[in-house]
C-alpha cells in the first residue's frame, strides 16, 4: 500500500531553513557551481551548523512518539531542495548525524521544488530563499521565509512554543486591506460590524488546524498517561485589540481550534512580549514587526496580502 500523507503534519523545508549554509553558499557565490560541487564532496563527512529552524523542526518530529507505531507518525517532514541528488547527500548525512526523523526527500538542480507542495499535501514550506517564498505564496502554497534570526536550541527543553501573528498569516488580508484604506477606527467599526462573520482562510490556517489536532493526540495520550506533560504550546501576538479581537476569536472557533494564549497588543511593541514568551518560531507578514522579533526570536515571514504588495 502507499504511504498516505492525507492524516499527517506535512512540513517542506529547504536545507537553508534548518542548517547553516553560509560558508557553502559563500563558496557557489565567489567560486561557481563545479567549485561548490568539488567543496561538498570534500566535506561530506562534516556535518553542517545548526539553522534557525532546527529547533522548531527537531521538536515537532519528536512529537511522532505520541504514536505507538513507528510507521504511523503524526509529523512527516520532508528536505525540497534546490541541489542535485549529489550536491545534496551532505545534507542528508548532516540529517543522520543529528537524528532527524526525516527520510523522504526531493531534489531538483537549480529549481525550487515548491511546485510540489499541493501534490505532498504540506502544510508549511520553509526557505531562507525569499525569491523561491515569493513564488511559493504567490502561487497560493503556504510558505515563509525563515530570517536570520536569533535562535537557541535548549536540549533540556523538550516543549515546542509556536506564535502567529493573525491577519495575513492565520486568517485573509481583508481586514488588513480596510486599515491600510481607512485607518484604525474604520478597521474596528468593519470587525464589530463582521463580528459573527469568520474571516477567509489565511496561508497558515491548515498548519494551525494540523497542529491543533496534534495537541488533541496530546490530550489523549495523557489518559493512559497521566503523568505526561503537554509539549505544544500555541500562542497568537497581535497588533489587534478590543473591540477587534473578538471576531479573531470567533474565527478560530469557527475553525475548531484555539490558542492557549492571546496578545492583542493594540500597537506595543510585539518584541517585548516575544522574548518574554520565547517561541521556537514565531510568523508574521509584516517586515517591520520581524525586524524587531528577529532580535529575540526565531522569525518567518509571511509573504502574503496587501501589506506585501506595497513593498
Amino acid at each position: 500500500m502507499p504511504y498516505e500523507l492525507d492524516n499527517r503534519l506535512v512540513i517542506g523545508v529547504a536545507s537553508s531553513a534548518v542548517f547553516d549554509l553560509n560558508e557553502s553558499d559563500a563558496v557557489f557565490r565567489r567560486e561557481g557551481e563545479a567549485q561548490y560541487r568539488k567543496y561538498q564532496e570534500q566535506h561530506l563527512d562534516v556535518p553542517l551548523g545548526k539553522g534557525m529552524a532546527f529547533p522548531f523542526i527537531k521538536r515537532l518530529l519528536a512529537l511522532n512518539d505520541l504514536r505507538a507505531d513507528p510507521e504511523d507518525p503524526l509529523v512527516e517532514v520532508v528536505l525540497l531542495s534546490q541541489n542535485d541528488p549529489d550536491t545534496g547527500l551532505r545534507v542528508m548525512k548532516t540529517i543522520k548525524h543529528y537524528g532527524l526523523g526525516m527520510t523522504r526527500a526531493i531534489f531538483m538542480q537549480g529549481r525550487s521544488p515548491y511546485e510540489y507542495i499541493p501534490a505532498l499535501n504540506i502544510a508549511l514550506f520553509l526557505s531562507a530563499d525569499k525569491k523561491h517564498v515569493d513564488a511559493a505564496i504567490q502561487a497560493g502554497h503556504p510558505a515563509g521565509q525563515v530570517l536570520d534570526s536569533q535562535f537557541d536550541d535548549d536540549e533540556s527543553d523538550d516543549s515546542l512554543r509556536i506564535a502567529f501573528d493573525f491577519d495575513g498569516v492565520l486568517a485573509g488580508d481583508e481586514s488588513e486591506a480596510v486599515m491600510q484604506s481607512g485607518g484604525l477606527d474604520e478597521f474596528h467599526a468593519h470587525e464589530v460590524l463582521n463580528v459573527a462573520q469568520p474571516h477567509n482562510p489565511g496561508p497558515l490556517k491548515a498548519f494551525f488546524v494540523r497542529i491543533a489536532k496534534i495537541q488533541a493526540a496530546e490530550e489523549e495520550h495523557k489518559i493512559t498517561h497521566p503523568d505526561y506533560e503537554n509539549r505544544v504550546r500555541v500562542s497568537i501576538v497581535t497588533a489587534r485589540s478590543a473591540p477587534s479581537h473578538e471576531r479573531a476569536l470567533n474565527t478560530l472557533k469557527s475553525w475548531g481550534v484555539m490558542a492557549n494564549d492571546a496578545f492583542f497588543l493594540g500597537g506595543i511593541e510585539k518584541r517585548r512580549v516575544l522574548q518574554v514568551l520565547k517561541p521556537h518560531i514565531f510568523f508574521d507578514d509584516q517586515s517591520a514587526h520581524l525586524a524587531a522579533s528577529s532580535t529575540v526570536v526565531p522569525s518567518v515571514h509571511i509573504p502574503f496580502g496587501v501589506t506585501n504588495q506595497r513593498r
